[in-house]
């Protein structure tokens, strides 16, 4: 009887511990399907249905969960309308939606940590598909980059660079911020994905002067040199053993001076533990993603380039993310 009770007390426990679940899970077909923005009026079931060709009884299931967790409200008249509209995403429309990270997790993030039951058991990984899924990445990085621009920012201020390089710079959001604050400053993003680079080219127009070049950091040469280079977002997807080789050839096209500042999320770190294990876990379930580093594999690395970390600053303290700045080394 005991062992019965505790059986049914553990299985309320685990009931408990996952309704934060039902609120992601909400706004991820919320913003999937624009359903927040269908019924930002006052609307019935069907009339959404009708319009958006949805299945009537799985709103319904769906409007039952929004109602519970008071992200509905029912209106007169049989309707029904969208709640608490600021803590929810915004519409697929608006390229600045924090949907995206929902995106991110339930369709990469939730369904990998899901299958380590079958890969610890067997010698298959999944690979990760940068055509498919280089989209949406990109668009998870421009949210990092709200955070993470300012240092950037201090960064070319500082250290009066008249010339920065983004080694894998997806959308080039950074290279468009500082190209609107430092309209002399010499801009160049080099993108590994063709699709990603074309998005990027496109939304820097109305900056002719920045160039987007589709290519591997690895194989790049640069004609001239740079006073800064960024790397960010971009470690776990480069083996560790090229790690040394990657920071080498991005210290190579460093000028007298120069610097390299990488934005990433790390290992056993101060801040973030519970994230960055997370993405850790989440990278090493696939063949072509890498776990991320720690402070002293950072260290390690640019040493092996002739660079020295003179500092580590978090820039998304709950995340576990990191701002690493290295400066060029001179015998």
């Amino acid at each position: 009887m005991l062992n019965e009770y505790v059986r049914v007390l553990k299985a309320k426990g685990w009931m408990k511990k996952n309704l934060p679940f039902l609120y992601t899970w909400h706004a991820y077909v919320g913003y999937e399907l624009d359903l927040y923005e269908s019924f930002r009026k006052p609307k019935t079931i069907t009339e959404v249905a009708q319009q958006n060709s949805l299945k009537k009884d799985l709103l319904e299931r769906w409007m039952d969960v929004g109602l519970s967790i008071r992200y509905m409200k029912k209106a007169s008249r049989g309707r029904f309308r969208t709640s608490r509209s600021f803590m929810l995403p915004s519409g697929k429309k608006n390229p600045q939606s924090t949907g995206v990270i929902l995106k991110e997790m339930m369709e990469l993030h939730i369904p990998a940590l899901l299958s380590y039951p079958a890969i610890m058991t067997t010698e298959n990984k999944q690979i990760f598909d940068h055509e498919q899924h280089g989209e949406v990445v990109a668009q998870t990085s421009s949210i990092l980059e709200q955070v993470a621009y300012p240092v950037i920012h201090q960064l070319v201020k500082k250290t009066k660079a008249k010339s920065v390089l983004d080694a894998g710079c997806g959308h080039a959001g950074y290279l468009k911020r500082l190209a609107k604050d430092f309209p002399d400053l010499l801009l160049t993003g080099i993108e590994l994905n063709d699709g990603v680079a074309s998005e990027a080219r496109l939304r820097c127009q109305e900056y002719p002067d920045l160039k987007i070049e589709c290519g591997d950091a690895f194989e790049w040469e640069s004609p001239e040199s740079w006073d800064l280079v960024l790397i960010n977002n971009l470690l776990h997807y480069v083996p560790q053993e090229r790690r040394g080789d990657l920071l080498k050839k991005a210290g190579s096209w460093l000028g007298q001076g120069g610097g390299m500042a990488i934005i990433t999320p790390m290992r056993h770190a101060k801040y973030g533990k519970q994230f960055s294990s997370v993405f850790n876990s989440f990278f090493s379930a696939f063949d072509n993603l890498h776990p991320i580093p720690s402070e002293k594999e950072m260290k390690a690395i640019a040493e092996e380039a002739g660079l020295k970390v003179s500092s580590i600053r978090p820039v998304v303290k709950e995340g576990g993310w990191f701002a690493v700045y290295l400066e060029k080394q001179y015998n």
